[in-house]
């Protein structure tokens, strides 16, 4: 039996029409849009499947982006019900979607639990000018470096997401990040690119969420994990609620050390499998981990190819 890690990409891995070929042709998605639906009082087939600003928003965003990979999930588990994980891992959001394959929330929960997650978001920054830099070809050490000097000269600015060697996230105060581009590109950065997000996630511009994050996901989250999820704040391990509260709302003001968590956990597994929309996390793991095998599904033919290697 291949030990397999399942894993889920985060906040920009969405696209119009992800989704669509799961829900006209799977009654199970059909259903899983419904009632993600009903929860939290959103047409998931408008949202998703037609052009609108909606899912832009970080509060339709992370719901959207979590539902399509539900739907991946569960539709595997239907091809394969005897395949078990050896663990799980996301890339910010994407912990979520891991917690919720898990068994540790139930879908529809961790639906109203991330739209709610992308509304506190919202509202810790809505009075400021926050944003996102991504810098490409700079090594990490440099990047925390020009972070660590300019907080010593007043400004709110710090490293986001390490995604692979050479490109990482910065968040902070939008204007602080403009002002530290040509100090990047002078350390070594071949671009400074300044995302179009008016959200600084993972830094502390996120405190104000914290607690209500914590307390939502108190009454949500249980004991009951099929195999353990790895943190993207620790790089380690946990199976716990009490953990997952913990580690969940730290995840709000700390980096993402995506690509330091698959370097940790690629002797462990046989391969990956990526649910969900896009090939963004199988991109970096070739990058990060060349040996680590990785697959993804996001429509019907790419889980039926998956499902005969898997499962034969």
């Amino acid at each position: 039996m291949k030990k397999i890690a399942m894993i889920f990409a985060g906040q920009g891995s969405q696209a119009v029409g992800m989704g669509k070929d799961f829900y006209e042709n799977s009654q199970t998605a059909r259903e899983m849009f419904a009632k993600a639906g009903e929860r939290i009082g959103v047409d998931f087939k408008e949202l998703i499947f037609e052009e609108n600003d909606k899912l832009g928003q970080t509060a339709y965003t992370q719901p959207a982006i979590l539902l399509v990979q539900m739907v991946a999930y569960k539709l595997f588990k239907e091809s394969c019900p005897d395949i078990k994980a050896e663990l799980f891992l996301g890339h910010s959001l994407g912990e979520f979607s891991a917690l919720c394959a898990s068994g540790a929330i139930d879908y529809v929960d961790a639906i109203e639990l991330v739209h709610n997650r992308g509304k506190f978001m919202q509202s810790a920054c809505e009075t400021i000018e926050a944003g996102m830099m991504v810098l490409v070809g700079l090594d990490d050490e440099s990047v925390e470096k020009v972070c660590s000097d300019a907080q010593n000269n007043g400004k709110k600015v710090w490293p986001a997401n390490y995604n692979q060697d050479g490109q990482l996230v910065v968040a902070g105060m939008k204007s602080d990040l403009i002002s530290l581009e040509q100090i990047f590109k002078d350390a070594g950065a071949k671009r400074a690119i300044l995302l179009d997000m008016s959200v600084a996630s993972h830094c502390e511009l996120l405190a104000p969420a914290q607690e209500p994050l914590a307390e939502l996901m108190s009454s949500m989250v249980n004991d009951s994990f099929e195999a353990p999820i790895v943190s993207n704040v620790t790089t380690n391990k946990y199976n716990t609620k009490a953990q997952a509260i913990l580690l969940l709302k730290d995840q709000l003001v700390k980096p993402v050390k995506y690509k330091q968590s698959i370097l940790a956990i690629c002797n462990d597994v046989d391969m990956a499998i990526e649910f969900g929309n896009g090939i963004t996390l199988k991109g970096l793991n070739r990058r990060i981990a060349k040996e680590l095998k990785t697959v993804n599904i996001s429509d019907m033919a790419s889980l039926a190819k998956v499902t005969e290697e898997v499962c034969s």
